[in-house]
Formats: structure tokens, sequence, C-alpha cells
């Protein structure tokens, strides 16, 4: 996108970073094979302290952990994990006996994956690709889809990744997901905000840049985090990052009029966690 001139801000500039994009509207794409943002990427999925790309190990154990007595996991359960990344999920589940296919649409973090598999001698299958797109096996005996990569959809993908789901299900499957709901919103607020980086490698160049942050609300719980990036020398990508926050009626609705799934289970998190108002998080446990 050429809309800078010798560096100065023009008026094409301002007038496209000020616009409120229309619902879901895409910026980059596939901004996440980018080989520097991926390289990034990667580092915050394996970094074992923070909640980036993947929430802390802790956290991943003891999600993995809960959903393994609850979905039944056990010596050669076949497990579908949607949105993988670099299999952490994943390789805990192979290391009870599992047999998992792993899907994601970061080539680094497939690779990466594989590798990994390789090396432990894990019975792991990871295929690149858009979730949305890739044809799914079936006879699955649960399917996971962990933190909030549901919320990034529009409607129709959503609709279609379900039954996608359901048919990739043996009869009795099970489906774990989870979204985030308002009162996470509510919290992270609405960003704006610019920083520099200097040459000293950010999340989104390698080289110096500037960062131009905005948040915009959208009707029924659609926020859109935006990122405007120029680069030294002068071109602007934008990058977004959608969000369908979700109540409790709000998403089992959704699930009882674009699936044929029974909703078992309404938590908190994915932990098991009773359901109470007012939580960042709703995890749900679905059974075909």
């Amino acid at each position: 996108m050429n809309i800078m001139t010798n560096k100065v801000l023009n008026n094409e500039f301002l007038t496209e970073i000020e616009r409120k994009p229309k619902p879901f509207e895409q910026g980059e794409p596939l901004f996440w094979n980018d080989p520097h943002i991926s390289k990034q990427m990667l580092a915050n999925h394996l970094n074992p302290e923070v909640d980036g790309a993947t929430r802390n190990a802790t956290e991943v154990e003891n999600v993995t952990n809960w959903l393994q007595e609850t979905l039944q996991v056990k010596q050669g359960s076949k497990i579908l994990d949607i949105g993988c990344g670099p299999g952490l999920y994943a390789t805990q589940f192979a290391e009870v006996g599992a047999e998992v296919t792993g899907i994601d649409y970061s080539k680094r973090s497939i690779e990466f994956a594989k590798e990994q598999a390789r090396h432990k001698k894990q019975s792991i299958t990871y295929v690149y690709g858009d979730y949305t797109e890739v044809d799914f096996a079936d006879g699955y005996d649960a399917a996971i889809l962990i933190y909030g990569d549901y919320c990034v959809l529009p409607l129709e993908k959503r609709k279609l990744l379900l039954n996608k789901v359901y048919d990739a299900l043996a009869p009795g499957g099970f489906f774990a997901f989870d979204v985030s709901t308002p009162s996470l919103r509510k919290k992270a607020g609405l960003t704006r905000n610019w920083y520099a980086h200097n040459g000293d490698g950010g999340f989104w160049k390698p080289s110096s840049h500037l960062v131009l942050e905005q948040g915009f609300q959208y009707k029924e719980d659609l926020s859109l985090d935006q990122f405007s990036v120029i680069d030294e020398n002068g071109e602007v990508s934008i990058y977004r990052n959608w969000f369908q926050d979700f109540t409790r009626e709000r998403i089992t609705e959704e699930l009882l009029t674009q699936s044929d799934f029974q909703v078992n289970g309404v938590y908190n998190d994915l932990k098991g966690t009773l359901y109470e108002v007012g939580g960042d998080w709703i995890g749900l446990i679905c059974q075909k």
C-alpha cells in the first residue's frame, strides 16, 4: 500500500487509518506466515511464562489434564487439534497414547511441531492449511479448538467450521472449545496508541518502524484491534485482529441454531471451573 510520500504523513494515509473497517474486513493476508512475524509468534507460543499466542505452560497443562478426563481421552483415542500452533496441546495428548491430528495455518509452527513429533517419536500428524478449508478425516473421538480461535471467524465461517467438526466426529464424539466474553474486552479496552522501534526487531518488522494501534467497537460485541505499521521506507501495512465476543446465551443459541451439537457443559474455562457471569472466558463441551 503506497500511501506515504517521502515518509511524511499525508491525507490519504490519515483517511485510511481513521476509517472504520467493515466487519471482518481483511487486512494484510496471511501475515502469520510473514518470515519475521511468524518467528515472533512462534517465540510467543513457546514462552512458558506468558499468555501470548498460547496460554502459559501451567495453564496448558491444567487445560489438557481436565480435557483428557472430560473427553475420555485414552490410549488409541483419535483427537483433532484445530489451530494447533506448534503442538503444545497435541504433544500432551499424544503422551497418553492418543493419535492426534493437528491443523494450523502457520507454516513455521507446523514445521516446528513436525520436528518435535519426530524427535519425541509421537503419533501426531500435522497438516498445514486453513482449517475452514482443509478436508477433515472422520472417526475422531474428540476435537479441540483452544484460546478463542472460534472468535476470529465471521458467522458464515463459524457455521462452516461447526458442521465440518460435527461430520469429522464419530458418534458420541466431543467438541471442546472456548470463546472470549464482553468482560474480557471491557478489561482490555479499545486501544489508541503509537510506538516506534528503532531497528531493534519489534514484533511487526525487523527494521525501524512506527506502529499506530487503534481499537474499534461494533454492535453485538464485535471488536477490532488494528495495527498500522509504517516501515523505514514509508511503506504501510495494516494488520487486523477481529474478535467476536459471546455471552453464554449467545454462544449456546449459536450452537443450537447453526449446528447439530448437543451442549453438555458450559464453564468459565476449559479447566472445569463452574460457570459464573462476568468471567473472561466461556469453555464449552459439546457432543455429537
